[in-house]
């Protein structure tokens, strides 16, 4: 079954979901979005698909997020995109708690909502060629998909240095931050591909992964990130990078420093709070109410606008500083919505929790 933008294939007993937008690296729109989902809920119920696997066509990635022109153009035109964001969030879900194994091939670029697709499968691969990250404060917004929860429980602060500055990491870096499971050779996919066919995922990714996960390049940095963002307010974590003697420290302050104040600020809140959430559904309400009030902000179209439309790498952010953000502005923008709420983390609360 062919859907275009995604490919729907059978082989024995693997459900393949190939995202088949290679020109754009696989970016996600919503009749993707759409399309995913309904493969998802219909292969959950049939006995004949015991494994899905999730991969990108083409040789540069997986998925580099989500189509962001697009929804730039949706804002430019008045409209909204609450439907996305839920679609989305709501995919997410159903990936965490899918009720057989899914295997993502995080291969190349892995991305925004990549991330949301693939680090929340059951099976999460990895290669040399893969670059993994949450690119949103680059452009006015803050890491959705569930990327807080992933974040959060990174060692150290090292989800928080990726998150503020928007950096990214390798496939070694991937299975450090908690992102992936296993390290395969690119050049092996395809044989692990045909064995997913026949063989049970467990299995089937034992024959190719290697026992041994190259070194995180992360890992070596892991004293000063630590020490710089363990602050809980923005402003004292950029002092601290400043102030580092740290090369690689200063230069992520120049980073920071470049990203939207607003983002930068939310993301930190967003990070603190999912630290005492327990469930990705929780985080989810979190984003949405964070993605529906940043699209009616000014950094989202901007970042959007300098990053991909107009390419002059020179947002203006409004407000320009860290300093003009107060307490006040990040609250607002995490107060609940009310009957708009998404409402997955009341579906999902632990045992002995009830909604506040």
């Amino acid at each position: 079954m062919d859907t275009n933008e995604i490919l729907l294939q059978r082989a024995g007993r693997l459900g393949h979901i190939i995202l088949n937008r290679p020109k754009a690296i696989n970016a996600l729109n919503d009749s993707m979005i759409t399309a995913i989902t309904a493969a998802l809920q219909d292969w959950a119920t049939d006995d004949g698909v015991e494994t899905v696997l999730l991969s990108g066509a083409g040789e540069r990635g997986l998925c580099a997020g989500g189509d962001i022109v697009a929804i730039y153009r949706h804002i430019q035109a008045g409209a909204d995109k609450e439907v996305f964001w839920e679609d989305e969030y709501r995919m997410n879900s159903l990936i965490s708690r899918y009720p057989k194994p899914i295997v993502a091939l995080m291969d190349g670029v892995v991305l925004g909502g990549g991330i949301g697709l693939s680090a929340h499968a059951s099976h999460r691969v990895v290669t040399e060629r893969t670059t993994v990250g949450m690119p949103e404060t680059r452009i006015g917004f803050i890491p959705d998909v569930g990327g807080c929860f992933l974040y959060s429980r990174a060692p150290g602060e090292l989800g928080t240095h990726l998150a503020l500055t928007a950096g990214t990491g390798t496939g070694a870096d991937a299975i450090l931050l908690g992102l992936a499971d296993y390290y395969v050779d690119s050049a092996g996919l395809p044989e692990l591909v045909a064995a997913l066919a026949h063989t049970p995922a467990e299995e089937a990714i034992a024959r190719f992964a290697h026992t041994e996960v190259p070194p995180s390049g992360l890992e070596k940095e892991r004293l000063w990130i630590d020490a710089c963002y363990a602050y809980d307010d923005a402003e004292e974590i950029l002092a601290a990078l400043q102030e580092s003697g740290e090369p690689n420290a200063r230069e992520a302050a120049a980073e920071l420093a470049a990203k939207s104040p607003t983002s930068v600020k939310l993301t930190l809140e967003a990070l603190r709070r999912a630290r005492g959430m327990d469930t990705l559904e929780e985080v989810l309400d979190q984003d949405y109410r964070l993605g529906i009030r940043l699209l009616a902000a000014p950094d989202f179209a901007e970042g959007i606008r300098a990053q991909v439309i107009d390419k002059d790498r020179s947002p203006k952010w409004k407000p320009a500083t860290l300093a003009e953000v107060d307490r006040e502005a990040v609250e607002s923008y995490f107060a609940d919505l009310g009957e708009g709420e998404l409402g997955l983390g009341s579906a999902h609360l632990p045992a002995g929790r009830t909604k506040a």
